[in-house]
């Protein structure tokens, strides 16, 4: 059983690929949060992974959300992984995973990293196809390897992109999730995207517009990527920036 969150397609390409060689299945949290489900049956010695990514060099609160309420009726002895996506530096993403499956008494045999496009646009501009694409090129390599360790339940950490004061980056985030920075253009169309697919329920359509509720969000910025008007910026930089979705997968 895999679980994975995934605004714009990289998480969930990683998981699909993992679980397709493994045969595995996949779990979205957003859905799980969304229908309130956290508790899982697993089969006898069956696999646990996770594949989330990284936000300010750590774990999005959306996924926390989701591990505070999971519960996992084991069955045997599990191999339990945690792949992590990212762009530059992936701090304490692994570290915060281990404290928090320890609550529910598991812990992390294999830990691994896959580099992705960073979809953080209001510092990264992803204008740039060519780029991303070799970005994706060289993932599947590393998603390659990590199918390999997987499947013979090999124990590691393969995290060398960890970076220092991982803590004070974190708390930028942690605090700093203003919903308030977000606009819409006169460009849309009224088709409520946004809304149905924003995994904290943030977003009520008024009037046909998108109009955020609450003041702190999870930051994915996929209700900007998933935009088909590109619509939505967070700041003033996102609009030169562009969009990004994972085109291997459908969201």
């Amino acid at each position: 059983m895999i679980f994975y969150f995934s605004a714009t397609g990289n998480c969930k390409y990683v998981a699909t690929r993992i679980a397709s060689a493994t045969n595995d299945i996949t779990v979205s949290i957003t859905d799980c949060l969304k229908t309130n489900t956290f508790d899982f049956n697993l089969k006898h010695h069956e696999n646990i992974g996770f594949v989330t990514p990284t936000y300010f060099w750590g774990l999005p609160t959306v996924v926390i959300d989701f591990l505070e309420q999971l519960k996992i009726k084991m069955n045997g002895k599990h191999y339990v992984y945690h792949i992590i996506t990212y762009g530059t530096i992936n701090g304490q993403t692994h570290y915060m995973m281990s404290n928090y499956l320890k609550k529910i008494c598991l812990s992390l045999d294999g830990k691994f990293i896959v580099k992705m496009v960073d979809t953080w646009t209001p510092i990264f501009n992803l204008t740039d196809k060519d780029e991303n694409q070799k970005k994706l090129a060289n993932a599947e390599r590393e998603i390659d390897t990590i199918i390999e360790y997987v499947n013979d339940k090999i124990k590691g950490d393969y995290n060398n992109r960890k970076g220092h004061f991982a803590n004070l980056v974190y708390a930028i985030y942690k605090y700093g999730r203003k919903t308030k920075k977000f606009t819409v253009g006169n460009s849309c169309i009224e088709c409520g995207l946004c809304e149905k697919q924003c995994p904290v329920l943030a977003i009520k359509t008024d009037n046909g517009k998108p109009k955020w509720i609450k003041k702190q969000c999870t930051l994915c910025l996929g209700c900007l990527h998933r935009c088909p008007k590109f619509s939505i910026q967070y700041g003033n930089k996102t609009k030169n920036h562009g969009q990004y979705v994972n085109p291997n997968v459908k969201l």
